[in-house]
């Protein structure tokens, strides 16, 4: 493409994993055409989303709550097949299936303000001029780092989760993992048997859900998390507010004394880490699996961000730009979540654009 020519389309989606796909499907479905009214756009260099990245030991038989794309289910996958794997050819045959012509590998770099009301998409395979934007992007690449004194001087190695490699990496090794959510205590559950010695400290205690988690729960703690985004808060995950369910795994590392949570280390040495209590603990790895962020920064020229630090969203639609949807945004980042969201970010979408067509023609 030239790069100095804008392409005018009525919606850009921003990112192909489930809540992109989810939207560019329900936009075909009410007669957008792929290329001449929208585009969708992802920077992965194949389809898969973030699921393409995750680390081999997490087979699909281990994912909790994948739930199919609208249209087409996921049937036959053999569970003991990395996710990666399952999902990515998942992905691709939806892709194909809808034909959506999904560009990738494009890197939305900003989302400005266009001419005549429009926005601009700019992007490293050139420019779209759009009447909407769908932003889907998730947060697989914005790792959250958590700070700590004396960080530079770990002589061992740091790495996040998006960096899991695997148990069998940590064999020998003297291993602290951070955080409490459902990605810590899988990877400490995981290498602990292949580590030298593992310490698991949260900021917080953990809290275990016993029980089934049924539809009212799922609907309260969704509720708690949509509350945030609308006040402008940054989105906390579903899970940060469900618990962690006690399975059969979880009990198990308590009863082995695995899953023995320390609180908080207040320092980091050049050997491990420390407590101000005096405790110490020597490491070669420290394991961050403290979450990620919204990646939302190609959003910043419209200035969306509220006091609080978040988008403020009714639904999916930004408060501050009715041009903009987020979908796959706090309430609706899990998988079902996506699909709903998608759905509605096009009706809404649609509603928009006839009424400036009926403002237009009155004009």
């Amino acid at each position: 493409m030239n790069e100095l020519r804008e392409v005018e389309v009525e919606v850009v989606v921003v990112g192909a994993g489930q809540a992109g796909l989810s939207s560019a499907y329900h936009l075909r479905r009410t007669g957008f055409a792929p290329e001449r009214d929208f585009v969708v756009l992802d920077h992965s260099p194949a389809p898969g989303g973030a699921w393409q990245f995750r680390w081999p030991s997490l087979t699909y038989g281990k994912v909790h709550g994948m739930h199919a794309l609208p249209g087409m289910e996921l049937t036959g996958a053999d569970p003991a097949r990395p996710s990666s794997q399952v999902v990515a050819e998942y992905f691709a045959a939806y892709e194909r299936a809808f034909d959506l012509r999904v560009r990738r590998p494009v890197d939305v770099t900003a989302v400005r303000e266009g001419a005549d009301g429009r926005l601009l998409v700019e992007t490293s395979d050139g420019a779209w001029s759009t009447r909407a934007l769908i932003n889907a992007t998730g947060t697989w690449d914005r790792p959250f780092w958590p700070r700590y004194p004396g960080q530079e001087s770990f002589r061992g190695r740091q790495l996040h989760t998006a960096q899991y490699p695997g148990p069998q990496w940590f064999a020998g090794r003297r291993v602290v993992v951070v955080g409490g959510g459902a990605s810590g205590t899988q990877h400490l559950l995981e290498l602990a048997p292949y580590a030298a010695a593992t310490t698991w400290v949260t900021r917080r205690p953990p809290v275990f859900r016993e029980g089934p988690f049924d539809e009212d729960a799922g609907r309260a703690a969704v509720a708690l998390v949509e509350e945030r985004v609308r006040q402008g808060l940054p989105p906390r995950s579903v899970v940060s507010v469900t618990g962690l369910p006690l399975n059969d795994a979880i009990r198990q590392g308590l009863a082995d004394g695995v899953l023995d949570r320390q609180p908080m280390f207040d320092r980091i040495t050049p050997e491990g880490v420390a407590w101000n209590d005096g405790r110490r603990v020597d490491a070669d790895v420290i394991l961050w699996a403290t979450g990620f962020r919204p990646a939302i920064d190609h959003l910043t020229p419209l200035r969306l961000r509220e006091p609080g630090g978040g988008i403020r969203v009714e639904g999916t639609r930004a408060v501050a730009d009715p041009r903009i949807h987020l979908v796959g945004y706090g309430p609706s980042a899990s998988t079902i979540g996506a699909n709903r969201a998608g759905r509605a970010a096009v009706r809404d979408i649609r509603r928009l654009l006839a009424e400036q067509d009926a403002r237009a023609l009155a004009a």
